[in-house]
């Protein structure tokens, strides 16, 4: 599948590619608020959990939640296996699988919980290298996480290409590393409480499929998740 000309291709994974099932989301956040002494609603547990309103620290802050013991507590809690079964691709990203290009996946998803996910989804395969943010790493909009994916890649000094991702995070790395920020905006900004403001602003991935001659913005219908890959 022709590529447009990008040497490269980059993508976020959770809330671009896939995303969890809303009930995971609240029985994972209900039992870390339970843990902490701290509940969540079903509608701040979805907040906290796509980062709405400026982002999931600053949602925890807000709350007079410790962010150190939060992000612990739910590493705790976190059950891959579970986490697996409950996420989805969405449909607008099955073209991946046919790019002719290196292809990359930058997350902020922990190993741990990324291979099963994309075992399960059977997308392993699309990527040419996986860069699971950490410490070590840094976290996007920290360029570093990109970079050290560009040189797994090994597509050479400045290449063109995006990095394709839902939060503004996503659009921060990609411009500080030198590439196009591509923004998928799957629940709209008025949910969001912000509006992520990148190179292209897309409602669907399908918008980029190089078969189709895309690459505008705010094309198509948003995508739906599935359940296979």
């Amino acid at each position: 599948m022709s590529s447009h000309g990008y040497d490269v291709w980059l993508f976020d994974l959770d809330g671009t590619l896939v995303d969890v099932a809303s009930s995971y989301i609240h029985e994972t956040l209900g039992e870390v608020g339970d843990r902490l002494g701290h509940g969540f609603t079903p509608a701040e547990a979805e907040a906290v959990w796509h980062g709405f309103g400026g982002g999931a620290n600053r949602r925890l802050r807000e709350r007079g939640i410790d962010v150190d013991a939060f992000w612990d507590t739910f590493h705790e809690v976190e059950d891959p296996p579970a986490r697996a079964e409950a996420t989805a691709l969405y449909e607008d990203a099955a073209w991946l699988g046919a790019l002719d290009r290196p292809v990359g996946l930058v997350t902020h998803c922990q190993s741990y919980l990324t291979e099963p996910v994309l075992r399960r989804l059977d997308i392993r395969d699309w990527f040419d290298t996986v860069v699971c943010c950490d410490e070590s790493t840094g976290w996007k909009p920290d360029p570093r996480p990109v970079e050290l994916a560009l040189a797994d890649l090994d597509v050479g000094p400045d290449p063109s290409g995006p990095l394709v991702g839902d939060g503004p995070a996503d659009v921060g790395a990609a411009r500080n590393a030198g590439l196009e920020g591509i923004h998928v905006e799957r629940h709209g900004h008025e949910r969001r409480g912000t509006c992520v403001v990148g190179d292209r602003r897309l409602r669907s991935l399908a918008s980029l499929r190089p078969d189709t001659g895309g690459l505008a913005s705010d094309g198509g219908a948003e995508g739906r998740p599935t359940s296979g890959g």
